[in-house]
């Protein structure tokens, strides 16, 4: 299990937003259509070059997948608080995004992803989580994001870096 969580600069609904809508999932995530209801699906594509201002190449081995669409299953939604979804059909887990209010317009986001296959996943699914993250952070407060794939190599060196082999990590 991965557990992830962040204060971010804006109220519950506009975090939500950056939840659901694909357009602002895009610029921090993955878009696709979205069917926010209990049963429905999120769209997922990987297109991470929209994740950078500038133009920066996808490294060697993600290129296979850009441009790869997919989609979930929701398995809980309950707007503006939570959404949860399947990850690979269920085969690497789940997903749940949980939003509460910290006040003065701030919001307090949990991701958990749990059902994971071992070190592997935490590895790969832990160090996207984090890259992923601060790409939001940074949206949300109306920052750019210089380089998408240097915060991921550095999420993915601090993630090597907490599951070291043989170490029972939780």
């Amino acid at each position: 299990m991965l557990r992830f969580e962040r204060l971010l600069d804006a109220p519950v609904d506009r975090v939500w937003q950056y939840l659901v809508d694909p357009e602002l999932r895009a610029r921090w995530f993955m878009a696709g259509p979205t069917d926010a209801r209990v049963g429905g699906s999120i769209g997922l594509t990987m297109d991470h070059d929209r994740l950078s201002d500038r133009d920066v190449p996808t490294p060697e081995r993600y290129r296979p997948y850009v441009g790869h669409s997919w989609s979930e299953r929701i398995t809980r939604c309950e707007p503006p608080h939570v959404l949860a979804f399947t990850w690979e059909n269920g085969d690497a887990g789940e997903v749940t995004i949980e939003l509460d209010d910290a006040g003065n317009g701030r919001t307090r986001l949990v991701l958990t992803h749990t059902g994971l296959r071992g070190r592997s996943d935490a590895l790969n699914f832990g160090g996207g989580w984090h890259a992923h993250l601060a790409v939001l952070e940074r949206r949300i407060r109306g920052e750019g994001v210089a380089d998408f794939w240097a915060l991921h190599a550095e999420a993915e060196a601090r993630m090597a870096e907490m599951l070291v082999e043989g170490s029972d990590n939780r």
